[in-house]
């Protein structure tokens, strides 16, 4: 039912006005058919104006934003901001040593880099300028292994993050205190277990012959066909290992939602998943286009010491992922050079893909991360 709209409201109470006045109109555009919505021309009037009033502050406060990421730097901002420069600058020394001058290392990958060149000072190795990322290119297993740490890579993003979400929403609905805190505890732990650990009982569950080819009374080939199939086992271990720890950014994100907005549904009769959908879901979207942004930035880091652990002699055409083969042709083979050569493609896909991610994000209205 309709609150009266008052002659004069102080702030608070203002605001709640706005929330009630402006959700009720929205939930009644958005599903006009599912709720019957008694108001009087003079109340619809003050909530258009209400709901107009509204979008127009957050269109004022988007410039505003906008303005701020745009100005320019003056002597009086950097005066104004000393203290977080004087506290920022400890951080930049320790990414100048540990980020930044290591990358001068990255010269080998246009040098002849032997285990009995490594020592030589780079002026007096041999110069060989992209021999080395040709060598790569060339390889029989280089196209392969690129299609599987894409493939792995885009899959673990999709099933990881849709994974996630469902797992916060489901927490964030629970009503039952001390269960939810439980499950949360319970998901939480497999992220700390060693990946030694999980791929032990990994295999003991989808080798030929383990524990679900027992239960379906055949041999699934879950873990020894040479095909993507070995890709589905991998992300699956890998979402059951992560869903929690990853569900954790998105319930804080939604315990930051207005909760006078679900108030505002309740009122319109609105039932659980209608107030997940509307709600909930465009609540955390920043959350998630940030952190989308970030996985497919890092789509090709993906991690050698997982797919090693849970790969075999008859599946790794279709496991070997980039860090694993540049390991084994760098490392492995004494080559260090080539090595590199497979680290410094991998950064700069890897650089290149976000920044595509970054601005497909600023297309679609969306906060950048730079």
């Amino acid at each position: 039912m309709f609150l009266e709209h008052p002659a004069s409201y102080n702030g608070a109470d203002m605001h709640k006005y706005n929330t009630l006045y402006t959700r009720k109109l929205s939930w009644h555009v958005l599903t006009p058919t599912s709720y019957d919505v008694n108001i009087t021309n003079k109340q619809r009037k003050c909530v258009i104006k209400t709901h107009k009033t509204t979008e127009r502050m957050g269109s004022m406060a988007k410039e505003k934003v906008k303005k701020k990421r745009g100005q320019k730097i003056t002597p009086a901002i950097l005066w104004k901001q000393r203290w977080l420069l004087v506290m920022s600058v400890p951080f930049v020394i320790w990414l100048i040593i540990f980020k930044y001058i290591p990358l001068w290392g990255w010269t080998m990958a246009f040098q002849e880099v032997k285990p009995a060149t490594f020592a030589l000072p780079i002026w007096e190795r041999t110069w060989v300028g992209f021999k080395n990322f040709t060598d790569a290119f060339k390889d029989r297993l280089f196209t392969q292994t690129l299609i599987n740490t894409l493939g792995v890579s885009f899959l673990d993003i999709a099933v990881g993050t849709i994974a996630a979400i469902a797992f916060a929403v489901l927490l964030n609905e629970m009503f039952f205190m001390k269960f939810k805190k439980v499950t949360q505890t319970i998901s939480y732990l497999p992220h700390f277990v060693s990946w030694v650990i999980i791929a032990s009982i990994a295999k003991n569950i989808f080798n030929d012959g383990g524990v679900v080819d027992s239960i379906f009374g055949k041999n699934l080939h879950l873990m020894s066909s040479n095909s993507p199939l070995i890709w589905v086992t991998i992300i699956l271990i890998n979402c059951w290992k992560e869903v929690g720890w990853n569900a954790i950014i998105y319930l804080s994100a939604m315990a930051g939602i207005d909760p006078g907005l679900y108030e505002a549904a309740d009122m319109d009769g609105a039932s659980r998943l209608q107030k997940i959908w509307h709600i909930t879901l465009p609540g955390i979207r920043p959350t998630i286009i940030v952190l989308l942004i970030m996985s497919i930035g890092g789509a090709l880091n993906v991690g050698m010491e997982r797919q090693m652990l849970l790969s075999n002699p008859l599946v790794e055409d279709h496991t070997m992922v980039l860090s694993w083969f540049s390991y084994k042709r760098g490392i492995g083979n004494s080559n260090y050079g080539l090595g590199t050569a497979i680290g410094v493609f991998q950064s700069a896909v890897s650089v290149t893909l976000l920044l595509i991610a970054n601005k497909i994000a600023g297309l679609v209205g969306e906060d950048k991360l730079m």
